[in-house]
């Protein structure tokens, strides 16, 4: 079975979106995930801080490869987040994520978004994913 990095390696070479975020990552292992990325002027709404989305697909990113690590393959079925300061053009964000409950279907993961400069929370996500019986 391929390890975590070796999973995550993989997701990362066909996850375009992910790779247009510019994300880095910083640590894997079984059910959690580091990443670091930084804000862009394309990254910016109307108001000059950071779309919402950016976050959020941040955070989705980090999900997604927390929760693919054990090696089967998992897809989210309900993710919410809550954004708590705003961001703008040059700010280097970590997500981290973290494995809360795992049973044979469904796990749920917090995903904490903060600052890198300040550790300020910048967001707070939650994701469900469906476990399928598919491996990587």
């Amino acid at each position: 079975m391929p390890t975590p990095n070796e999973i995550v390696k993989t997701m990362m070479e066909t996850d375009y979106f992910s790779q247009w975020l510019g994300i880095t990552i910083l640590n894997v292992s079984q059910g959690s995930c580091k990443l670091e990325m930084t804000v862009r002027k394309e990254m910016l709404n109307g108001f000059g801080i950071a779309h919402g989305g950016i976050t959020y697909s941040f955070a989705d990113s980090a999900l997604a490869f927390a929760c693919n690590s054990h090696g089967q393959k998992s897809v989210s079925v309900e993710t919410s987040i809550s954004h708590t300061k705003s961001l703008i053009e040059g700010d280097t964000i970590i997500a981290e994520a973290i494995e809360e409950h795992q049973s044979n279907k469904i796990a749920v993961y917090s995903i904490k978004v903060y600052k890198k400069t300040t550790n300020e929370v910048v967001a707070l996500f939650k994701g469900t994913v469906y476990r399928t019986s598919k491996t990587w």
